[in-house]
């Protein structure tokens, strides 16, 4: 039994391999995006704060992984890993329950790429459509969180998923 944490900025890719590493392993993925814009969806006549959306989105994403975890079931948390407090939660469940904790991150250094994926993709509600600023972009690429003591994999999603993919599930099962 494992559990990812992914990471990786908005439309590096992190959906589309978390998509492929489940239907090669068996994992359950637990898709931040899904989980925010069907609390979006369900209070659209609400004003909510954004990071309230979160917090609630990311509390919902925490109990699905216990639950999954706690059942025998390897986990991909489809995410971006933006705060310490979340590589935290990650490491502490997986020793919580005897996962193997892994830790991928989609690394796409290239603002006008991922622009063009993030405008040219079928958007959800919680999903941004552009990056505006590159000194934002560049800011937090360069700061993903990762974990000091586990070893972590970063893949070059500007190449083909082909190209890479094996490496990921290999790494996953050592």
């Amino acid at each position: 039994m494992f559990f990812v944490q992914m990471s990786g900025f908005p439309g590096s890719g992190k959906s589309t391999l978390s998509r492929q590493i489940a239907k090669r392993t068996g994992a359950v993925i637990i898709d931040h995006d899904i989980v925010k814009s069907a609390l979006l969806h369900s209070i659209e006549d609400t004003p909510i704060d954004g990071k309230l959306a979160g917090k609630i989105s990311y509390n919902i994403d925490w109990s699905l992984i216990e639950f999954h975890l706690s059942q025998g079931h390897s986990v991909v948390f489809d995410s971006p890993c933006l705060y310490e407090e979340m590589v935290d939660r990650g490491t502490s469940l997986a020793k919580k329950y005897n996962a193997a904790y892994k830790y991928v991150e989609c690394y796409l250094n290239d603002f006008h790429a991922i622009n063009d994926r993030l405008k040219s993709r079928d958007r959800m509600i919680s999903q941004i459509s552009e990056v505006r600023s590159e000194e934002a972009f560049t800011y937090s690429i360069e700061n993903s969180k990762k974990p000091t003591d586990y070893p972590c994999l970063v893949v070059d999603t500007a190449k083909p998923l082909e190209s890479y993919i094996d490496d990921v599930v290999n790494y996953i099962k050592e």
